[in-house]
């Protein structure tokens, strides 16, 4: 679970000339990140329902349900960690991320 907190908590300025270098095109960047993000939310998302799981109950006892600690302090932790996207901008940043664009491939060749 620690491998979500290298990214900045809150949103951080970015040079737009830092965002293009990798494509050479800032469109392409914003798209590479963004389909980035959208795969470590899923993964998360993923991770929490997985956490969840282990404390659900198969009785519906209403003070349970109320009261069961472990799952609003799980859900507080994924709350408070960094959003998608600033985790896919710094990987992005840090040349963590693979990507390829077939039609550049193909006007290559």
């Amino acid at each position: 679970m620690n491998k979500y907190i290298d990214a900045p908590d809150t949103t951080v300025p970015r040079d737009t000339r830092d965002l293009d270098q990798p494509t050479e095109n800032l469109y392409e960047s914003v798209v590479v990140v963004s389909k980035r993000a959208n795969q470590i939310a899923a993964q998360m998302k993923e991770e929490l329902h997985a956490k969840l799981e282990e404390f659900a109950s198969e009785t519906d006892n209403l003070e349970e349900i109320f009261e069961n600690r472990e799952q609003i302090e799980i859900s507080k932790y994924y709350e408070s960690l960094p959003k998608p996207t600033l985790l896919a901008t710094e990987e992005f940043l840090e040349d963590k991320v693979y990507f390829r664009n077939p039609a550049k491939d193909e006007a290559e060749q």
